[in-house]
């Protein structure tokens, strides 16, 4: 059974809606392209967030960070991007997505985007 990259992703019901707790993803194999040259860019992605009544499924946020891979993207757009889409999904009461993109020509970056 392959696994294909996919843009869609799903949520499960919070176990504990009541309680406010953190859920962390540390994601270090993300890769998209850079939209100048074209070559592979690196990062480690961090998510956390603290949950509404929903929480993000993790299947389908592997999935989601592999649909960037082909794909030509700033690290500031797809850092926000990334926060956007789970926060549409999820509707947190809040969230932090922190893209730590590898070194390229002597600069490393890092980006945090928040919500709210």
């Amino acid at each position: 059974m392959s696994t294909q990259a996919k843009k869609e992703l799903e949520a499960f019901p919070n176990p504990n809606p009541e309680r406010d707790y953190k859920i962390r993803f540390d994601c270090p194999e993300f890769t998209c392209l850079c939209p100048k040259t074209g070559q592979p860019d690196f990062a480690t992605i961090r998510i956390k967030y603290t949950p509404g009544n929903l929480c993000v499924e993790l299947k389908s946020l592997k999935l989601y960070l592999w649909s960037f891979r082909d794909e030509g993207h700033f690290h500031e757009a797809v850092t926000n991007s990334i926060l956007d889409d789970l926060v549409k999904l999820t509707k947190p009461r809040a969230m932090t997505v922190e893209g730590d993109f590898y070194v390229r020509g002597g600069i490393r970056t890092v980006v945090e985007a928040q919500y709210p």
